[in-house]
């Protein structure tokens, strides 16, 4: 196992580096048009960054192997698990191409209990073995299991949680829920404590309340590992266009706010991720670097790749 002393301290980054609206913004250098110029840049600012695209998609092993090589020493990715992997309705178009010709479905989108058994453990083995090189790197921090506001607690789903991060290992998989029962006040010590029990990174999110997948803004250490992600308060969340969902800018009161907060964090567990995904223009890029400053985070890691890039 490659050294992972990378992964201690606070770490700030954001959710995405690609995503249209950033590359429209103007935060990119004029020179930085090829993807392998715009990840070195991302990497010569942050320490961190979660990579969103997984979830729709699973990578190819090319891709994954031009992540490792375009970043230095002590850079992090986040992978968010594929949709069918957390039980979200996903699009048979983004399935392996042999396993959506063995489906042969007319449908558009599957949930797992669509899909035959070996159907689902294939596509387990195939994305865990095509993110296992950045942990062989030592560029992996964590694989985020992103649960869908359907998913309540129960022992049923509290078993799969802990089927997760088995299957996962020794790669880290840390939790995000999306239904506020997990995090009740009824619930939430109980909750905490057995993913505490099981060694298991809680996800503690800041985001808009009221909506069904809306869960308070608890930060909580269950592991070694603690996750922040800032989803901001737009007032159009349940839009379905990304710039609206998460079009939103911290404030510098609010900055400050929440620095402080993980500050406290910082001192229960020897690793924070914290991750802005409010991914409108530039908007999580200034917000993360004013947050990294005030919390006087771990700076972006040395600029030696381990091997030239990949051809375009």
């Amino acid at each position: 196992m490659p050294d992972v002393d990378h992964r201690k301290g606070v770490l700030v980054g954001t959710a995405s580096w690609t995503d249209r609206s950033l590359l429209a913004s103007g935060w990119y250098p004029p020179d930085a048009v090829t993807p392998a110029a715009r990840l070195a840049h991302y990497a010569s600012r942050f320490p961190l960054v979660e990579v969103d695209a997984t979830y729709y998609s699973p990578p190819s092993a090319r891709t994954v192997q031009a992540w490792a090589e375009r970043t230095p020493p002590g850079f992090t990715f986040n992978i968010k698990a594929f949709s069918l992997l957390t039980g979200h309705p996903t699009p048979v178009r983004s399935l392996y191409k042999d396993l959506r010709e063995r489906l042969g479905t007319p449908k558009a989108s599957v949930y797992p209990k669509d899909v035959p058994p070996q159907v689902v453990e294939e596509v387990w083995d195939r994305f865990l073995g095509t993110i296992r090189p950045l942990e062989e790197a030592g560029r992996l921090g964590a694989v985020l299991f992103q649960f869908p506001p359907w998913f309540a607690p129960g022992e049923r789903n509290r078993r799969y949680v802990v089927e997760c991060a088995r299957r996962t290992a020794p790669m880290r998989a840390c939790v995000e829920f999306r239904n506020a029962a997990w995090m009740t006040a009824g619930a939430r010590d109980a909750t905490l404590g057995w993913l505490s029990e099981h060694g298991i990174p809680y996800v503690s999110v800041d985001m808009p309340q009221g909506h069904a997948s809306s869960i308070p803004p608890v930060l909580a250490a269950t592991a070694d590992l603690a996750v922040v992600r800032f989803h901001g308060h737009s007032q159009k969340w349940a839009s379905k266009v990304i710039e609206e969902r998460f079009g939103y800018l911290y404030s510098e009161e609010e900055l400050e706010r929440w620095a402080g907060e993980i500050g406290e964090l910082a001192a229960r567990t020897p690793s924070v991720h914290v991750l802005m995904n409010n991914c409108c223009a530039d908007n999580a890029q200034r917000n993360a670097a004013r947050l990294a400053e005030l919390l006087g985070a771990a700076p972006a890691a040395a600029q030696t790749p381990t091997a030239p890039p990949l051809r375009q």
